[in-house]
């Protein structure tokens, strides 16, 4: 789709929201359809003074530290512009005020895409640095991010993908585990306990069915006591079992270490001390530290993830015509930063 241009063709575009989802196909966002009308009606004036073709310099930054993620997605948005573009890597933690990109080129050929690459940035960048803090809580122990669900399914792999370069070191959303090649983390919901009754009787037919890589980690808060029912499964899949999940709902006091910790005790006792213990369920940092020092080995992250605000982000304009310029309070020029990369 030809980007576009002026508000003719803003006033001329159709929609039917009767036939499809709401979210903004990849063409309608080259396009310039997700921008703010405010840079279409720029735009314009600068073709109608022709200064659309002015080279700029234009630089972005944060108020706050983060972890950049959405340089990929900006890199495909830009790279048939004709502009230049350096950027700190994606995944690369940055300070508050540090400059994480520059673009340098004809102020039409980019500036409409303003809107549309920031909140590439913003939002990934948000995902990401979340999924770095439970890491980070974590220590060397692996952390999955299970937010999908809580997010619109059009931005759900987006946000996957960001919290594995953040630092999560797997993820349940197809499309997100796939997008960075690798394949998607989880094993099975409540609900198929719920339909087939038992869980043993679950745990042997995953056993049975999945291939050989799949992990034999099974869900134990469904019907019985955890504990109780942590044994009867190492009971029946006996070695082939390589951990256990406890998912408590709040409802009867969620996951706590002290659970955590007599599950593990008496998994030891019986002999089982080889079993994992994977918790999940309304997890943040400091909830991670003290289930991981009570005897969680890994853990699910949803919503503290995909519910991270996302890190607004800047775009002066800092040069025009190749003269040092900015607005009132900003500092005319570009700022040096050794760590940018040239990306285009």
């Amino acid at each position: 789709m030809k980007p576009l241009e002026n508000l003719k063709q803003v006033n001329e575009l159709k929609v039917d929201p009767n036939s499809r989802f709401f979210s903004a196909q990849h063409d309608e966002i080259t396009g310039g359809m997700t921008t703010d009308i405010y840079f279409i009606k720029t735009r314009e004036i600068l073709e109608h003074l022709d200064l659309g073709n002015t080279p700029v310099t234009a630089e972005i930054f944060a108020r706050k530290s983060g972890v950049l993620v959405g340089v990929e997605e900006v890199k495909r948005l830009l790279e048939s512009t004709g502009v230049e573009v350096w950027s700190l890597k994606e995944g690369q933690s940055f300070s508050p005020n540090e400059v994480v990109m520059r673009i340098r080129g004809p102020y039409n050929n980019f500036g409409f895409y303003e809107t549309v690459l920031l909140g590439m940035l913003a939002s990934s960048s948000g995902w990401a640095t979340r999924a770095r803090e439970a890491k980070q809580a974590a220590g060397d122990k692996p952390i999955f991010c299970f937010g999908a669900r809580h997010v619109h399914p059009a931005v759900a792999p987006v946000m996957e993908r960001a919290a594995m370069l953040g630092g999560a070191d797997g993820a349940s959303c197809i499309l997100g585990a796939k997008l960075l090649g690798r394949e998607p983390a989880g094993t099975v919901p409540h609900a198929v306990f719920l339909l087939v009754g038992d869980t043993v009787k679950v745990a042997q037919a995953y056993d049975e069915l999945m291939p050989p890589q799949a992990l034999r980690l099974v869900l134990v808060d469904t019907f019985k006591d955890e504990v109780e029912e942590s044994l009867r499964v190492a009971d029946a899949l006996g070695e082939r079992l390589e951990g256990i999940r406890l998912d408590t709902p709040s409802e009867r006091g969620g996951v706590t270490t002290g659970l955590v910790n007599e599950v593990r005790l008496r998994l030891d006792a019986a002999g089982f001390n080889k079993v994992k213990i994977f918790v999940s369920g309304g997890l943040v940092p400091d909830r991670i530290q003290l289930l991981s020092a009570a005897g969680a080995d890994a853990f699910g992250v949803g919503s503290f993830i995909s519910a991270a605000p996302p890190i607004d982000m800047t775009m002066d304009i800092k040069e025009v015509g190749g003269k040092p310029i900015a607005k009132r309070g900003r500092i005319p020029g570009i700022a040096e930063n050794q760590r940018l990369e040239k990306l285009l």
